[in-house]
């Protein structure tokens, strides 16, 4: 018994000395809340740096690697089909210098390739039948200037009743028919190609000029043909009626082939992107022309389209490429084709987060020439990457043959 009572003294002694000596030593230990914190923190973002598609890079190495950014949102894709075409002169700026009359060629005074202004005289013709209506008009000039000065003086006398009545009545007559015989040779000049200011110009001129004519330019432009020689004949069937053909290419024509299916896409006023084939030349056009029936031997509709070209630089004749636009429904997200990668057969973009990158793999829909529509996996306003993202596939390829090997 007394075994017993020494030995539960000896346990309660050892209990009293443990807690002595915890107290000297502040037990229980509590550690700081800021260190438990940390560790905390520091445990969670090596778990997401280890974590499979997350990148880590600092900022230096973004800008180094030529990366940059852009914000993932919606729009509506550039799509759009081709429709192959050629260059023709504007047909509003086309003008030939034509006679009306058998004539003869006496002079040319403008040669191909030659810069006329509206109005300018580019030729002179001899022809009988110029010669003939001059001699009227002028003969009905005379007559008319006549007739009026008798009626005139006979309205006069007639007031004084000096003359009867009856004989007034047939001067004036008189006086009407020869100002309609004057109105219609002047018409008939006018019909001939003379100007106001030739017709009343031709009681000055010598008589030996009633057989000349001169040509002048319907429209200003170059001259792009000249279908006669000096002192050839013109003027009647089977014979040139035309001397120069005048172009003006400060405007100039796409004629377009654009196929069945492709037409009922086609509106007048939309605007198109014009490259010249084998050359690095574009431009934007303006359809103008929509033709509603289809070429019988082709099958394709005519599209005319019209451009400024103020500088010559395109020409008649240049076989050219149209990219025509498509409408289409809007996207909700639309990125660069520059910001997709391929990683294991799927398309991926590169989120952009506080400290690295996500790849992210995503699904596709429509695409026009340099966007891509995202139907999942990123959402409007997120921040990826969009230039140089092989440099991220190739970091995040390296990532995961490390974790492959671990």
């Amino acid at each position: 018994m007394k075994r017993v009572v020494l030995f539960f003294a000896g346990v309660a002694a050892g209990i009293a000395l443990v807690v002595v000596a915890a107290g000297w030593i502040g037990w229980p230990v509590r550690f700081p809340a800021a260190t438990q914190e940390t560790a905390t923190t520091d445990a969670k973002t090596e778990a997401r740096h280890e974590a499979p598609g997350h990148i880590e890079l600092s900022e230096d190495q973004v800008r180094e690697a030529g990366i940059t950014f852009a914000q993932a949102s919606g729009g509506m894709l550039k799509r759009h089909f081709l429709a192959p075409g050629s260059l023709i002169p504007d047909a509003d700026h086309i003008g030939r210098v034509s006679v009306r009359v058998l004539a003869t060629v006496t002079e040319l005074r403008k040669r191909l390739g030659d810069v006329v202004e509206k109005g300018e005289i580019v030729a002179a013709i001899e022809s009988r039948e110029v010669a003939d209506a001059k001699s009227e008009y002028l003969a009905a000039r005379l007559t008319n200037d006549l007739q009026q000065t008798l009626y005139a003086r006979q309205k006069t006398l007639v007031e004084t009743r000096i003359v009867s009545e009856n004989e007034f009545l047939r001067t004036r007559l008189t006086a009407n028919d020869a100002q309609i015989k004057l109105d219609g040779a002047r018409q008939k000049l006018f019909a001939l190609g003379l100007s106001e200011a030739e017709i009343a110009d031709l009681p000055n001129q010598p008589p030996e000029s009633l057989r000349t004519q001169f040509l002048r330019a319907p429209i200003s432009g170059r001259v792009s043909e000249r279908r006669v020689d000096l002192g050839g004949l013109i003027g009647r069937e089977g014979q040139e009626s035309e001397l120069y053909v005048i172009v003006n290419l400060d405007d100039i024509w796409v004629d377009l082939a654009v196929s069945p299916e492709d037409i009922g896409a086609v509106r007048e006023g939309v605007s198109v992107k014009i490259r010249a084939i084998g050359t690095e030349d574009e431009a934007n056009a303006g359809v103008i022309f929509v033709s509603p029936l289809l070429d019988r031997e082709t099958r394709n509709a005519r599209v005319i389209a019209t451009m400024p070209n103020k500088d010559h630089r395109w020409k008649p004749g240049t076989f050219v490429t149209a990219e025509v636009p498509l409408s289409g429904a809007p996207s909700t997200v639309i990125v660069s084709k520059k910001a997709l990668q391929t990683i294991k057969g799927t398309p991926t973009v590169f989120v952009r987060d506080a400290d690295g990158f996500e790849a992210r793999s995503v699904r596709t829909g429509r695409e026009d020439d340099d966007d891509i529509e995202i139907v999942a996996g990123l959402a409007a306003g997120e921040t990826i990457a969009v230039q140089n993202t092989f440099t991220l596939k190739a970091e995040f390829e390296k990532d995961e043959a490390e974790h492959d090997h671990d």
